[in-house]
């Protein structure tokens, strides 16, 4: 489960903020229980810790389901989710200028995949799911969600910097997932990046993940598949390249040729990668996060510098 901070992920932190509901979490990592057994290890009344299920159940936290008994079908709890990650506010260098740019997933110049793969819009899916030809429908240009287990997309986006401009950070930020028919949330991947032909490293996705429903997945898309990603930002500066934070290589800007009219960017998982386990790019109206590909380029001008 990946959580920001808003209004909307308020329910699972007051979720979390109780000790008994803390100890229920616990206890579910171990077994499956019923409300009778976490009420006897809880030693509370089973009114009580029903009111904590219900919270937990709320937050999408744990599931509860009808299984067999010794008395016939009871309700039995289990975790939904095995990990929660916070994404923070991000707000770096207020000094720069930005030329920014938002490029929809489906707006790819070139592409070679493999199997499992698809694209779909809002609406529904581009051709027949697992054929690479339709990776060049006309449609692909309304697509809002694209998945491939080896190859890869290449983007190319207007480098908008003019002469008196001094670049200092590219940002590129999205939605990631690893790829697996229907889906699986530990399924890792070697997702690669390339800037202008320039490998900026590798970041291995741990999962293809369907724990809970993307938040603004249509209607129309089955709960199996993968619903939402890792929104990652890729930043290359002066310092490297880096994720998140982490470092991935000592690719810095310098390296990248700005100079050209156009960037191109890569999305790839390679044939000789450790973790051959696809990519699933969310785009808006997908996933957790209403945005699409992200460019941000961080700049000063020369007379400013001076």
């Amino acid at each position: 489960m990946q959580l920001d901070i808003s209004e909307s992920s308020l329910p699972v932190f007051e979720a979390l903020a109780s000790p008994t509901r803390l100890k229920i979490i616990y206890l579910l990592s171990q077994n499956k229980m019923n409300i009778k057994e976490l009420a006897n290890e809880l030693h509370m009344s089973s009114a009580i810790v029903t009111r904590h299920i219900k919270q937990l159940e709320e937050a999408n936290i744990i599931k509860t389901e009808k299984a067999p008994g010794k008395s016939g079908l009871q309700k039995v709890s289990s975790l939904a989710i095995d990990n929660i990650k916070i994404q923070f506010p991000i707000k770096l260098f207020h000094q720069y200028q930005i030329h920014k740019m938002d490029l929809p997933v489906g707006h790819y110049t070139d592409y070679h995949v493999a199997p499992t793969c698809g694209l779909a819009t809002l609406t529904d899916c581009i051709g027949k799911v697992d054929e690479p030809k339709y990776f060049m429908d006309a449609g692909r240009m309304d697509a809002r969600i694209i998945w491939f287990t080896q190859g890869y997309l290449e983007y190319k986006i207007p480098n908008l910097l003019h002469e008196n401009e001094t670049p200092h950070l590219l940002e590129i930020s999205l939605e990631l997932a690893s790829e697996f028919p229907f889906s699986n949330n530990v399924w890792p991947s070697d997702i690669t990046f390339f800037i202008n032909n320039k490998n900026v490293g590798t970041w291995t996705c741990p999962g293809n993940f369907s724990d809970i429903r993307g938040k603004y997945n249509p209607d129309w898309w089955d709960i199996n598949n993968s619903q939402y990603g890792l929104l990652k930002y890729i930043r290359i500066s002066e310092h490297g390249t880096f994720i998140d934070g982490e470092k991935l290589s000592d690719v810095t800007l310098d390296q990248l040729s700005l100079s050209n009219d156009l960037i191109t960017f890569r999305i790839a998982v390679l044939e000789d990668a450790k973790h051959v386990g696809g990519a699933t790019i969310f785009g808006k109206g997908f996933g957790n996060y209403d945005q699409d590909i992200e460019i941000k380029l961080y700049y000063s001008n020369v007379e400013d510098e001076d």
